[in-house]
């Protein structure tokens, strides 16, 4: 009886340690924490839109949020035992008969409410709610997690439309570059100042040129088609207006403490969720195996008043009934043990998850705050890559053209120009995709209810979702 008395287990080991801080330079500066509304810090108001659009219809959104109306309903009915339960009870039964000694009828009848109770000695029934109260919350942080994720996609979905839209109007003005040196190569070859291989090799840079402008034309229907099902909606007739990544800002995100991190990441709340949820589980398992006290009462009208094998009172009138019955259970085949066992084998899983998620955050923080430190650094060379060759495929250009210059030197400076230009595109790109990868890892501005609770009480400026 003493063992089944006992509180609840809490994990049997603890969860790693965090570390005193992040290893990239950029988590030292002074904590910008994102916000609930991060995607806003980039100044596109069509992403605003986009991303307030998806909150309302995304498929996967809207499933998890009937996830959680589930959980609600599991904790209701897991926490009904703990109260009495009371219903009504009405009926009637006529018994006649005939013999040689006579004939005979009866009226048996009813109408009398009931009550049962489980008296929960052994806590079983407050277990099996707080698990389920518990595993409802978690149900609410894996929601909030699909939503940080499917509203990352969405901002990367669409800075991805709009970097494609840009290199694809740089394809089509290498294009008209190429189609420009044919002309040129061909009017030479017709003077006789160029050779039918110096014409067959531009025509051939003019091809690949054309076929880069399809190969970004594909890509750039493909991206609109995956922006519109993370909304959705229908890609047909879906239109996104912006078209280069110029318009857009880059907020400003660093982290602070790794110990802050574990209160701002939902992914880490639901483990943590999870896991108390399977210790209350276990305690509940436990205490299946010690008896349990089932208390009833019956009071109401009924005829006859009393009815009983020796005693019968007849005629309608009050009647009242108590009961109380008292079960342990002695032999199940190993049934209740094995309950227990199974609990405490979740509860040892959910602890190598809870830890696996905390490991998880931590690496995810320091991958963004690495991308972006990796990308400051080179930020220097991608804008002197691009005047470089910029320059020099102008030299090139204008060279040729007087007739100081050869073909090959010509096309080598487009193509490095082409490249450049590209590149420098991809690489504006990868920012403003580190930087959303940052805001995801760092939580998108969710904190823990009891954490956002606290911080609203004491004038802090962090909401909770």
């Amino acid at each position: 009886m003493a063992a089944g008395c006992a509180a609840q287990q809490p994990p049997t080991a603890a969860p790693p340690a965090a570390p005193a801080g992040f290893e990239p330079a950029a988590a030292a500066a002074s904590p910008a924490w994102p916000g609930q509304g991060w995607y806003r810090g980039f100044g596109s108001e069509e992403l605003d839109a986009l991303v307030d659009f998806a909150v309302g219809h995304n498929a996967d959104l809207a499933q998890a949020g009937e996830r959680v109306a589930q959980a609600d309903a599991r904790a209701r009915q897991a926490g009904a035992p703990i109260l009495p339960s009371v219903s009504a009870d009405a009926g009637a039964n006529y018994l006649a008969g005939h013999s040689a000694q006579g004939a005979g009828h009866e009226l048996d009848w009813l109408a009398m409410p009931s009550a049962s109770y489980e008296v929960d000695f052994w806590g079983k029934n407050r277990a099996a709610a707080h698990a389920a109260l518990l595993e409802a919350g978690a149900s609410r942080a894996e929601r909030a997690t699909v939503q940080l994720t499917i509203l990352g996609a969405v901002a990367d979905e669409y800075f991805d439309v709009l970097a494609l839209r840009e290199r694809l109007a740089v394809a089509r003005s290498n294009q008209e570059a190429a189609q420009g040196i044919l002309a040129a190569v061909e009017a030479r070859f017709g003077a006789g100042l160029a050779s039918p291989a110096d014409a067959a090799l531009q025509r051939a840079a003019r091809d690949r040129a054309q076929i880069a402008v399809a190969d970004l034309a594909r890509q750039e229907t493909q991206a609109r088609a995956a922006l519109a099902l993370l909304l959705g909606r229908m890609p047909e007739d879906f239109e996104v207006s912006g078209s280069s990544l110029d318009s857009l800002s880059e907020p400003v995100v660093s982290a602070g403490l790794p110990s802050e991190l574990l209160m701002r990441r939902p992914d880490v709340a639901a483990a943590e969720a999870n896991l108390r949820a399977a210790s209350a589980d276990l305690t509940a398992a436990r205490a299946a195996l010690f008896p349990s006290l089932a208390l009833t009462a019956a009071a109401g009208i009924q005829n006859p008043a009393l009815p009983g094998t020796v005693l019968t009172i007849a005629g309608a009138g009050p009647s009242l009934s108590l009961a109380a019955s008292l079960t342990q259970p002695i032999f199940d085949h190993g049934r209740l043990l094995a309950q227990r066992d199974e609990a405490a084998a979740r509860e040892r899983e959910l602890l190598v998850a809870y830890r696996a998620a905390i490991l998880a955050a931590l690496v995810d923080v320091e991958n963004a705050l690495g991308a972006l430190q990796q990308l400051d650094a080179t930020r220097s060379f991608q804008q002197g890559s691009l005047e470089d060759s910029t320059r020099a495929f102008e030299g090139a250009r204008l060279r040729y053209e007087h007739g100081a210059g050869d073909l090959l030197t010509l096309l080598e400076a487009q193509r490095a120009l082409y490249e450049a230009r590209d590149q420098f595109i991809q690489y504006r790109l990868a920012r403003l995709e580190a930087l959303v990868g940052l805001c995801k890892a760092l939580g998108g501005g969710w904190r823990a209810p009891d954490a956002a609770a606290a911080a609203r009480g004491s004038g802090g400026q962090h909401a909770s979702s």
